[in-house]
């Protein structure tokens, strides 16, 4: 197995007290220190979010109750490719070269009714929750938990925004019909595998706009520097980590930071996560921030719609997954 690697320091993964952001002095504090972890790792702590400690302990009590199902039980709700809403068995993804994941899932997003126009017209990542019925405590604790984190990524919005000296509702102003995804997911333990392509998750780096994480007293992510050691994202009771993914390093020609990362779980326990990946509308133009312009050269990236990008970059994941079998 890889070498376990030593813990982040607080200068690497800095902490922010989002309790500050009900004030416009606080949130333009919490702007800077957010633009410094951006420009830097791209990983954050944030506390003083609104969900509660009750919230978080169920949600996790949940998972843990829904993954100790028979298998057959739980393949009763597989995904559904197009919305991405469902459970995905164990071995089901996988990143390049690497062994397939260590990992089961399930995933869940921005609730739509089956009559929602982008639903009937087929939107990607668009449409109603599968929802087990045998198993009705799974919807009812995380949407609960759901709600506090939707809430987190509005003030992160405009917390992001300000660090782009853009106006507060840049980006919320696109968040109606979010492309929200969120996993819940399940790592058994794999602390005697001597392969150094086995993981819980291979080292890869997220597509979309920014992923807020719930890890468990476990452990296991793991983080790129840029000098390119990995180092570990411990847990901090009550916290989310954030990062930034690929969508906004668009976004700012490549100023703000998406960091590769991934999971192993060097215990003999099994680990939990609820991560939750954070994109806008699909019809949201990513065009290059004029904070990041640079006079009298090109924006680097065209401008497209973020829901296009999205799809087209999961779509390729997908491809590679299944050429394996095809071949």
């Amino acid at each position: 197995m890889l070498e376990a690697p030593r813990t982040a320091s607080i200068e690497e993964i800095p902490i922010l007290d989002l309790s500050r952001a009900n004030t416009a002095e606080g949130r333009q504090s919490l702007a800077l220190e957010l633009h410094h972890a951006a420009m830097n790792l791209g990983f954050f702590y944030v506390k003083g979010h609104p969900v509660t400690q009750t919230t978080i302990d169920a949600a996790f009590a949940t998972a843990k109750r829904y993954f100790s199902l028979p298998l057959a039980d739980k393949m009763e709700c597989l995904m559904d490719v197009r919305s991405r809403r469902g459970y995905m068995p164990m071995f089901s993804t996988k990143v390049g070269e690497n062994s397939p994941d260590l990992k089961e899932s399930f995933d869940f997003g921005f609730e739509l009714p089956a009559n929602d126009p982008d639903v009937l017209a087929g939107k990607f990542m668009h449409g109603p929750n599968r929802w087990p019925e045998k198993q009705p405590w799974l919807r009812e604790t995380i949407e609960i938990y759901l709600d506090g984190v939707m809430e987190t990524s509005r003030i992160l919005m405009r917390l992001f925004a300000l660090s782009l000296k853009a106006d507060e509702d840049y980006f919320i102003r696109y968040f109606n019909k979010p492309m929200m995804h969120t996993r819940l997911f399940h790592y058994p333990p794999q602390p005697h595998t001597s392969s150094d392509s086995e993981f819980g998750v291979a080292p890869h780096v997220d597509h979309g706009l920014i992923t807020i994480l719930n890890q468990d007293s476990v452990g296991g992510l793991e983080v790129k520097t840029k000098s390119g050691e990995w180092v570990g994202a411990p847990y901090i009771e009550g916290s989310f980590i954030v990062n930034l993914g690929n969508l906004f390093k668009r976004w700012t020609n490549d100023y703000y930071s998406s960091t590769p990362h991934r999971v192993i779980n060097r215990t003999d326990q099994a680990r939990f996560s609820i991560p939750t990946f954070v994109n806008l509308d699909y019809q949201t133009p990513v065009e290059c921030m004029a904070s990041c312009r640079i006079a009298g050269e090109p924006a680097k990236y065209p401008t497209e719609f973020s829901g296009a990008i999205i799809e087209k970059m999961l779509r390729a994941d997908e491809a590679k997954l299944e050429e394996p079998s095809a071949s």
